[in-house]
């Protein structure tokens, strides 16, 4: 497992993907420092904040693109080389395959999504509103994001490498899912949240710290459903990754 996971880490980790994920990761961070500059402090400016900046840019957006350009590639190489083949001949369980590819996705991607909304949400409390930790020094609306973040992006990563191995464009069904199913249809239609990553990291968020976070009270689900349906969603595809590359036909 561990010699998987290095080679995992080693395609994923290229120069160019790297460059993408950093610049993506950046952009909140950015924003919010220019807001926070220029913008006086209110309640409105808070609700913006956690609104346009946390939920529509970083978890709407910027969450699943960098994890769906690392885990619909976790096995890119293998199935483009022919090499899959080697790989499954190997006397290996193929959940001890399929956890390195999917744990790299992760460990590549977390830092730079992490950093991204703490720094954003740091450089943003003294931009865009008192509701936020650092006026009384917590770390909860800080761990809230963190942990928020690193859940969605498990789940979501979980979704693409299974549609890395079920087709071939799989980047093409990731863009759908995320753009259609994620953000149009669920942000009209509420009970689609209770089958959306989205929806499970921004009740993960605010279940973890409501009072930073209440702007998203009429809008998120539950907090003990938020973090059921996570695991559900990451348990379901590990177990549909393992399952299509046993039954899959390996060139």
């Amino acid at each position: 497992m561990v010699p998987m996971f290095r080679l995992s880490m080693r395609q994923l980790a290229g120069r160019r993907r790297l460059l993408l994920i950093l610049f993506l990761a950046a952009l909140p961070i950015g924003l919010a420092a220019l807001v926070s500059a220029n913008v006086k402090q209110d309640e409105s400016s808070n609700e913006e904040f956690v609104n346009v900046l946390l939920d529509g840019l970083l978890i709407g957006g910027i969450l699943p693109i960098v994890t769906m350009v690392l885990a619909t590639a976790a096995f890119g190489n293998e199935l483009e080389d022919r090499t899959l083949g080697y790989l499954v001949l190997k006397p290996l369980s193929r959940s001890l395959i399929v956890a390195p590819k999917l744990l790299a996705s992760v460990v590549v991607g977390g830092p730079f999504l992490i950093v991204s909304g703490i720094g954003a949400l740091l450089l943003g409390a003294s931009g865009f509103g008192a509701a936020i930790v650092v006026l009384d020094g917590s770390v909860q609306a800080t761990v809230a994001v963190g942990v928020a973040l690193l859940v969605g992006l498990v789940a979501y990563a979980a979704i693409f490498t299974w549609a890395g191995l079920v087709t071939t464009r799989a980047l093409a069904f990731a863009l759908i899912y995320v753009f259609l199913w994620e953000g149009l249809i669920s942000s009209y239609l509420g009970g689609i949240r209770y089958l959306s990553v989205r929806g499970y990291t921004l009740g993960i968020m605010h279940g973890m710290d409501d009072t930073s976070f209440q702007t998203l009270d009429d809008r998120v689900i539950e907090f003990p459903a938020a973090i059921g349906g996570a695991a559900i969603v990451i348990v379901v595809f590990f177990f549909l990754t393992v399952r299509r590359l046993r039954r899959m036909d390996v060139p």
